[in-house]
């Protein structure tokens, strides 16, 4: 008779939440009648959303004494409750947004959506080999057929295309990283990884530089950030909205657990390895957003800049980095989906792409969506309006107090390059005179979704500020789950 696992339902209901959304936002696609499918899947959307939200703040409080469930392959703790609200918070205003801006497959869209987050909130609790790699092609192939859903959309389908080619190798990086370390520990475990490698085995050390590699992919850090700019750019713009922030999330949640957990004996090498690749994204990044005029390309290498600002934390390997790590991603993903929101109303309201020329006059047009973006770009920046202000400081008061002051430095200076691009953002929306723009279609259209979400967005970005010390005792708590 074949013993099966003892399963602790409750750690897993947000991911049953969403699925069973999921499930019944498809059915909606062949049982409810046309006139009602939108509004029923967005309703569905929306509850199974803000019910797996619920649940997994009720599964921050009740994890304090974090401890492996299901046959030990998933860890019930505050580190995957605190990662699991954020997803589920940008889930919720995606949905926000895509009820008014996905007017086709609706039903399909909102199942797919779904069932990602419920791919990364089981990712972001994996505790071994196995069910990472399972839940990264779980999310990451509804992933793929969301950037190519709207085929009217000029690139949606070569973006759906290029994510799945480059992913593909970014899972097979992992996968045979994988591969590699099993072969070298006979185990799959994170925790039995650890007690079982030896540091100078060079499989083991192989292993671990494809598995660096792999995620780095789904980080958009550089060098194999290559997918990043043409896939944000060709994807309906609610898709790179979600994944601009929940794709984050995820990959440097699950990043820095396998690290601290699986290859603590080997962190004098992937310390220096992500320190490199931080550099590299922050060089990339913010260089090649200086000569971007597409916003959402621009937006893009923005995103990759900002996996550099994370890997800074994430590569000390010490607590205070995975509390850096743990709270720069709660502001970032606000700033990250709310700038994305804004553009899909202006394409909107333009018909077609957003660029710094046909920003201009939109500060005044649209003046709620002109000040978010504003505090958006300042955020993102590291000045002092909002969140990424701490989260930058953060990030480097952990590279300080690692003794890598040079890479303080490194991020002190690309802060200072990022200003030019972020800076020409509000010069476009405020200083442009709005004779320059020829609006196509008559007034801008009414969107209290979508402003709802883009001010949940601007109140955590801006709030952030103001709350450090609350976010900051919940990044603590989530972190202590981890060993140090």
């Amino acid at each position: 008779m074949i013993q099966t696992p003892q399963i602790d339902w409750f750690a897993i209901v947000p991911i049953l939440v969403l699925l069973g959304a999921s499930f019944v936002a498809l059915l909606g696609a062949v049982l409810v009648p046309a006139a009602w499918r939108r509004p029923f899947a967005a309703a569905v959307a929306a509850a199974g959303s803000l019910g797996a939200l619920v649940t997994a703040v009720w599964l921050y409080v009740d994890s304090a004494n974090g401890h492996l469930v299901i046959a030990d392959a998933f860890y019930r703790d505050r580190w995957t409750a605190l990662s699991q609200v954020i997803l589920c918070a940008i889930t919720l205003a995606t949905v926000l947004v895509g009820a008014e801006h996905v007017r086709e497959h609706e039903s399909e869209f909102y199942a797919l959506l779904l069932a990602s987050a419920a791919g990364m909130l089981f990712f972001v609790g994996a505790a071994n080999l196995m069910t990472m790699f399972l839940s990264l092609e779980w999310f990451s192939i509804a992933l793929y057929v969301m950037c190519a859903i709207d085929y009217d959309l000029e690139g949606s389908l070569e973006a759906g295309l290029k994510y799945l080619v480059v992913g593909s190798f970014g899972s097979a990086a992992l996968l045979f990283g994988s591969a590699l370390v099993y072969g070298a520990t006979n185990r799959i475990g994170f925790a039995q990884i650890a007690a079982s490698a030896d540091s100078h085995d060079l499989l083991l050390v192989l292993g671990l530089a494809m598995i660096i590699a792999g995620l780095a992919f789904k980080s958009s850090s550089a060098p194999f950030h290559m997918w990043t700019p043409d896939v944000y750019q060709g994807a309906p713009t609610t898709v790179t909205a979600f994944m601009s922030s929940a794709t984050k999330v995820a990959a440097f949640a699950l990043t820095f657990r396998i690290l601290r957990t699986a290859f603590p004996q080997e962190e004098h090498l992937w310390s220096w390895a992500f320190a490199g690749i931080a550099v590299a994204s922050l060089a990339v990044g913010n260089l090649a957003a200086l000569v971007q005029k597409d916003v959402k390309r621009m937006l893009a290498y923005s995103s990759i800049s900002h996996a550099g600002f994370i890997l800074i934390g994430l590569s000390t390997g010490s607590a205070l980095g995975g509390r850096a790590l743990m709270y720069y991603l709660i502001p970032y993903s606000a700033m990250a989906f709310g700038s994305f929101a804004i553009v899909a109303a202006r394409e909107r309201e333009l018909g077609t792409a957003v660029t710094l020329d046909n920003l201009a006059g939109f500060g005044w047009e649209r003046p709620f969506l002109g000040v978010a973006m504003w505090f958006f770009m300042f955020g993102f920046a590291g000045l002092p309006l909002g969140g990424g202000f701490v989260g930058k400081f953060y990030v480097f008061s952990a590279a300080y107090d690692h003794g890598w002051t040079w890479l303080v430095i490194v991020g002190v200076l690309a802060t200072l390059v990022s200003l030019y691009y972020y800076l020409g953002v509000v010069r476009a929306i405020y200083m442009r005179p709005s004779a320059e723009l020829l609006l196509a279609g008559g007034s801008p259209p009414r969107e209290a979704l979508l402003q709802v979400a883009v001010g949940a967005a601007f109140v955590v970005s801006v709030g952030s500020l103001f709350a450090v010390s609350p976010l900051v005792t919940l990044a603590r708590h989530a972190a202590s789950a981890l060993p140090f």
